[in-house]
């Protein structure tokens, strides 16, 4: 027998499809994350735990793993000799003893030394000198970690994996870093595909779809990002800058009479409105579940940057159906300020204090966690 449909019936099923498709177009951010398997909000360990152990190393990283952080943040870079590595820097001066074991060689980037030769820096003790009141005896000698190191950090708590949130650090240095981070993610079961999306409250990533976020400035970066793993979500990091969002000044900050570049960042606003949202608009062009933008702090600060979290822009990016994770924020004040803005995600040093802001305590004290594993 035919189906026959009457005016109004028709009309009723026209509106209820209509309504679907506007429920979908506004999606809410929680399902959106959701849908991505990305905890809602998420707490990102910035270069692991890097406040109360040196960044990007086994005690930051333990650490940030056993708090029952989401993620844990990284840097990418590719050593002389081709393998993937952890390091925020271009060069090692900062964060190593470089100068002590390479004298000659002491300003060349990261990259022109071997894996090898990496792994005889000490990258931990210039962290109890820049903050004694942190300081312990097992930060001396702490080694620049392998993307595979991370990896068996993220996978060797049987109770807490986080996942991996990677960022490609000045991709046109590393010809082929996505395709070689792609690599290294499948060889490791890393890029798997996963059947079903976390539940509401699992906190575990690291076996989830949303287990690994890829993250970069480059919008060349994240076309290959785009390319080689479609599947992986990602997002674009944004500043006010040279490369990035084009500021409103033009005054640079040798010219602005600023004391410190976290007053003159601070000040730094996208040229318009338009300028902003053309950045959003390519993200998701390009296939980005989110954008990273930056924050001004309460109390500024050198990670104090221009205010990308205003509420209208995380408007605009939930709008366009994407999540906002900012960087990098460490105070309950700005905790409250972000959210209360409408955030979706913090890159923080402090994993230890935004989940107790997120009413996410973790099982031990910092002490007594870094303690469980040897620090």
């Amino acid at each position: 027998m035919p189906v026959t449909f009457t005016k109004s019936a028709l009309l009723l099923s026209l509106m209820l499809g209509l309504g679907q498709a506007q429920a979908t177009s506004q999606q809410s951010p929680t399902a959106l994350a959701t849908t991505s398997g990305i905890p809602h909000p998420a707490v990102i360990a910035h270069r692991g735990a890097s406040f109360d152990a040196p960044e990007s190393t086994a005690a930051a990283y333990k650490l940030a793993r056993d708090l029952g952080a989401d993620y844990l943040e990284m840097d990418l870079q590719r050593s002389k000799d081709g393998v993937l590595f952890a390091l925020h820097d271009n060069n090692l001066q900062r964060t190593t003893d470089v100068a002590t074991k390479f004298p000659e060689r002491k300003d060349s980037p990261a990259n022109a030394f071997t894996i090898a030769e990496l792994k005889t820096l000490d990258a931990g003790s210039w962290f109890n000198t820049a903050h004694p009141d942190r300081a312990r005896p097992a930060y001396a000698g702490l080694k620049i970690l392998t993307l595979d190191e991370i990896i068996d950090i993220a996978q060797g708590n049987p109770l807490h994996k986080p996942g991996l949130y990677i960022e490609t650090k000045e991709p046109k240095q590393f010809p082929g870093i996505e395709r070689d981070l792609k690599d290294k993610l499948q060889d490791r079961g890393w890029l798997s595909p996963v059947g079903s999306t976390l539940a509401k409250n699992e906190l575990t990533v690291g076996q989830g779809k949303g287990k690994v976020i890829l993250q970069t400035f480059e919008k060349s970066s994240l076309e290959l990002l785009q390319k080689e793993m479609p599947q992986v979500p990602k997002i674009l990091l944004l500043w006010v800058g040279e490369g990035s969002i084009e500021p409103k000044s033009k005054v640079t900050f040798a010219e602005s009479g600023d004391k410190d570049k976290a007053t003159y960042y601070a000040k730094q606003e996208p040229k318009d409105k338009a300028e902003f949202e053309q950045w959003v608009d390519y993200a998701k062009a390009q296939g980005a579940i989110g954008t990273g933008p930056s924050a001004a702090l309460a109390t500024g600060g050198d990670q104090s940057y221009s205010d990308l979290v205003k509420p209208w822009m995380n408007q605009y990016t939930h709008d366009k159906g994407m999540l906002v994770h900012v960087y990098t924020i460490d105070d309950a004040a700005d905790y409250k300020k972000v959210m209360d803005a409408g955030v979706d995600g913090i890159f923080t040093n402090r994993a230890s204090e935004l989940l107790k802001y997120y009413k996410r305590p973790a099982a031990g004290s910092v002490a007594q966690l870094l303690e469980v594993n040897g620090f």
